[in-house]
């Protein structure tokens, strides 16, 4: 039996190997993510950050290798397994949003707080306050057809963090905005992630975006490079930071 992650590790892989149609996209990964660390993954577009981020996130499962969540493994679980574990555990922005069509914005933040068993006036309130700081508040009540795709990512963002899982993934958050909002995005989720002790990989072709963390690790080809500089914790950034102190208490 392999040995267990380190406690101070809320994720951690070891020799994963996961490839697409018989294409390689990770080959032989080993990684640690410490908790309550902003983690940044960057590399160029098809170096496997996203295929990292899927199989950390228990999206994908990999071919080889061993992935753990709090020194449970998550690579012997089903899929039903996998399924809950992302949906009780986990938060997830990708670069393109996905919200349920026939919902308000306002809903769509709602929905998973409601799926966790949250009563109405507390979710659709966690759902105000985030849609608020994302300044997408006026559109609360509009559906996904109404709002232009940053206004979308916008409510994906808020969406992923109302609850206040253990980890969020953002795969390319801000890839459909512009770079004043993308920085507000990133310092909105950054300062989240610190306040509740939060875990949060992040995935960016955008070394800009790297200030952002307290570490990077670099993929290419599929493989770990050597990591740029940590970013101290306390590390004043460029800039006013873009969300007011989140008050909402984690579940």
């Amino acid at each position: 039996m392999s040995a267990a992650p380190p406690d101070n590790d809320v994720l951690w892989a070891r020799g994963i190997v996961k490839s697409h149609h018989g294409t390689p996209a990770l080959r032989g990964i080993s990684l640690g993510v410490r908790d309550g660390e902003v983690l940044a993954v960057t590399g160029p577009r098809g170096s496997g950050k996203s295929t990292l981020l899927g199989c950390l996130s228990a999206q994908l499962p990999v071919d080889e290798g061993e992935v753990w969540f709090n020194s449970a493994p998550v690579h012997t679980l089903t899929r039903a397994g996998r399924e809950r574990l992302r949906r009780d555990r986990f938060g997830f922005v990708g670069s393109e949003p996905h919200l349920v069509p026939e919902l308000t914005a306002r809903e769509n933040v709602a929905l998973p707080l409601l799926l966790a068993g949250a009563g109405n006036k507390a979710a659709y309130t966690a759902a105000d306050e985030w849609l608020e700081r994302l300044d997408v508040g006026d559109f609360a009540r509009h559906r996904p057809d109404r709002l232009v795709q940053s206004q979308r990512q916008r409510v994906s963002v808020a969406r992923a963090l109302a609850p206040l899982p253990p980890v969020v993934f953002a795969d390319d958050p801000t890839a459909p905005l512009h770079r004043e909002a993308a920085d507000q995005v990133l310092r909105i989720l950054t300062s989240a992630a610190r306040s509740h002790q939060l875990t949060l990989v992040l995935a960016t072709h955008d070394p800009e975006l790297v200030r952002f963390a307290d570490r990077s690790v670099a993929l290419v080809d599929g493989r770990l490079t050597a990591p740029a500089a940590p970013v101290p914790r306390g590390t004043a950034l460029s800039g006013t930071p873009g969300a007011n102190a989140v008050t909402a208490t984690r579940r």
